[in-house]
């Protein structure tokens, strides 16, 4: 007797997940692509005929749905942890004797190893078998409920299999892109004429913030499971290695190179052994992860403030490959600085394919020995700017030719200079240089200054050209009329733009003054001018020695800002910009010792996801404190993100206070209107 549409949409799930696992999971599929689809197609089909019957762990939910308006907030049950780095043997070692001596004595100890993936950390929960919901990792405490993205990942199960699963199961692992895939979809996007990815993290991470969740499910996405727990105690095992294996019983990806080894010398070996396989594997990997197997001793070793005591992660040496300079171009600032580019041979290096890289001055230049045409060694670590680290000379070609710094600036002709005492070179042309001219409109607009909304770098090198915009104040000039004969601005997007350029008239004094593009002025340095101050008519008039008086102002910075003032033509746009409606708000000044965080001295290090570390620096010093570069016995409170290093050892081992970006954003919303003015 046939089966009726219930019976058989059970079968064709469990058959439909059974073929997914084995081609995602385990590479061993049992029938053909052609086969899959049509079990797929029927599945499809009869779901359509009989909408009631779709179940939330069908496999038919991985092929996304409508967009959702915004991501909703998720607490997470406990932390999800960073971890400290180590960098050498040496250090690795030291972790295994300070786990040696905080469990009382010559205890053996037995790690869990696994490559350090590098793409996003989620959390996924599976309640009666089924995925419930996911999210991401957030600031450690909270993350963002991505539960539609997550389950259009191939390699995650809707529903666990086997026996002995927790009523809550909360998975945690890596979701990543593996290379091939990152190549292929970029290839794809190139062919339809679409924007292409950096690197594969970079679309892993921008690919599960989508809305879309359709858009998700064509993206090459997998992931590695790295740990988990139930909700009542005792549902899992008391070591790691028997967790794994329940997790790969109820079919949830792992990490192939995952093992288990005795002491710190296999420990390490295996480290090695990961470093050769990098470059051969399908994903990038950039350390390893080391953990204590028994949870009893975990629990026995505990936590620092943001990272467990029982984990480490041994990060590898920054990647480096040998390349061709086949050119050194010198571009222009808005300051007028002028850097040396280096155009290379393209390479690809650290997750990303490099044909570029700063060389940051002439004395950079005359200390590498570097010459156009030589073989280079290119360095890049995680984010890290592309550097150039060494000349290859022993194969330098015959036919080379010297980096000659230019006399005359390469976009206006005007005069190089070099002022005394400083490195690098200067062009005089001012804003006759057009090069300055895009420049400073760009930062003006930026975000963290006048916040301009569509005023980008290409609009910008539009209004330059045609002479539409000559200077600051010029933005507040422009019509309608004029942007819509411009390329690629329609009436919809030229009405948005002039919105936005009414609405940046009303601003804060800080945000005004670093959108000015004073030279060694930056957010937390206009602040305090603008709380020292408190209006731009009382810093207009205010001498050296005034302005030396500012807090982390000194004689150089005070220089600069004086000489800006002073500058006929800076005076006469400043009074443009207030002809044309621009209203710095005047800083109410405050006695500094009144403020919340007076006389006390404050260092911020690792990353931060909420405010960077120039608005969290800029902040404080709202509050009345000082921002050191160090720690030291002076030190009140180091605020401690991800991947924080040697300042919160420093800390720990001074006994300071340590709190996490969680901690750090409850203190400022205590003082929300500070916050808010910076």
């Amino acid at each position: 007797m046939k089966p009726g549409p219930k019976a058989e949409l059970e079968s064709l799930r469990r058959q439909v997940e059974h073929h997914n696992r084995l081609y995602h999971q385990l590479d061993k599929p049992e029938i053909t692509d052609q086969d899959f689809d049509r079990l797929f197609q029927r599945l499809l089909q009869l779901e359509a005929e009989h909408p009631e019957l779709v179940t939330p762990d069908s496999p038919s939910q991985r092929v996304g749905s409508a967009p959702l308006g915004s991501f909703a907030q998720v607490k997470h049950a406990r932390p999800m942890l960073s971890l400290d780095k180590v960098f050498d043997e040496e250090d690795l070692k030291r972790f295994e004797e300070r786990c040696k001596k905080r469990l009382g004595g010559d205890t053996d100890l037995v790690y869990s190893c696994e490559p350090k993936i590098d793409g996003v950390a989620v959390s996924i929960i599976y309640e009666n078998g089924i995925l419930a919901r996911a999210a991401t990792r957030g600031d450690g405490t909270t993350g963002e409920d991505i539960t539609h993205n997550v389950k259009t990942v191939k390699s995650i199960p809707l529903r666990l299999v086997g026996a002995s699963i927790p009523a809550v199961l909360e998975v945690r692992g890596e979701i990543f892109m593996t290379k091939s895939g990152f190549a292929a979809m970029n290839r794809d996007a190139e062919a339809k004429q679409e924007r292409t990815f950096v690197n594969p993290r970079n679309a892993a991470a921008g690919t599960l913030r989508q809305l879309d969740s359709r858009i998700t499910a064509t993206r090459p996405l997998t992931m590695f499971c790295y740990s988990a727990s139930a909700g009542n105690e005792g549902e899992l095992p008391d070591e790691l290695e028997a967790i794994f294996q329940r997790l790969g019983a109820w079919g949830l990806p792992l990490n192939s190179l995952r093992r288990t080894v005795s002491g710190i010398a296999e420990c390490l070996a295996y480290c090695h052994e990961v470093l050769a396989q990098r470059n051969s594997l399908d994903y990038e990997i950039d350390g390893v992860v080391v953990k204590v197997n028994s949870l009893a001793q975990q629990q026995a070793l505990g936590m620092n403030a943001r990272t467990p005591r029982w984990a480490m992660a041994y990060k590898f040496p920054a990647e480096e490959v040998a390349t061709t300079l086949l050119d050194v171009e010198f571009q222009v600032g808005r300051t007028g600085t002028i850097t040396p580019v280096a155009r290379l041979e393209p390479v690809f290096v650290g997750g990303v394919t490099v044909s570029n890289s700063t060389l940051h001055n002439m004395d950079e230049v005359e200390r590498l020995g570097i010459r156009i045409g030589d073989k280079v060694i290119i360095r890049r670590a995680g984010d890290v700017i592309p550097k150039i680290v060494m000349v290859m000379r022993d194969q330098r070609p015959a036919q080379t030719r010297v980096i000659v710094a230019p006399e005359r600036c390469p976009v206006c002709d005007s005069p190089v200079l070099k002022d005394e005492g400083e490195v690098s070179l200067r062009c005089s042309g001012g804003p006759v240089c057009q090069a300055q001219l895009e420049q400073s409109l760009i930062h003006f607009a930026s975000r963290t200054a006048m916040d301009i909304e569509g005023l980008g770098s290409k609009l910008v090198e539009q209004l330059v050209a045609q002479t539409l915009v000559m200077n600051l104040a010029d933005i507040y000039k422009l019509d309608e009329a004029t942007l819509t004969n411009l390329e690629r601005m329609g009436a919809k997007s030229a009405q948005n733009l002039l919105a936005n350029i009414d609405r940046s008239r009303t601003v804060s004094l800080p945000r005004f003054l670093y959108a000015l593009g004073i030279r060694d002025v930056g957010e937390a340095t206009a602040l305090n001018l603008a709380n020292h101050f408190g209006s731009i008519e009382a810093l207009l008039n205010a001498s050296e020695a005034a302005l030396i008086e500012v807090p982390d102002v000194g004689p150089v910075v005070a220089g600069r800002v004086a000489e800006f003032f002073a500058e006929p033509r800076h005076r006469a746009l400043l009074q443009q910009l207030l002809d044309a409606g621009v209203r710095p708000a005047e800083q109410q000044v405050a006695p500094r010792e009144s403020l919340p965080l007076a006389g006390e001295t404050w260092v911020v290090t690792g990353t931060l996801e909420a405010l960077d570390r120039n608005q969290a620096k800029a902040v404080l010093q709202r509050l009345g404190a000082k921002v050191a570069g160090s720690v030291s016995a002076r030190t009140t409170c180091v605020v401690a993100g991800p991947g924080a290093g040697s300042k919160l050892a420093t800390a720990e081992s001074l006994g300071i206070k340590v709190i996490d970006e969680a901690e750090f954003l409850a203190l400022l919303a205590r003082h929300d209107s500070a916050v808010e003015k910076a």
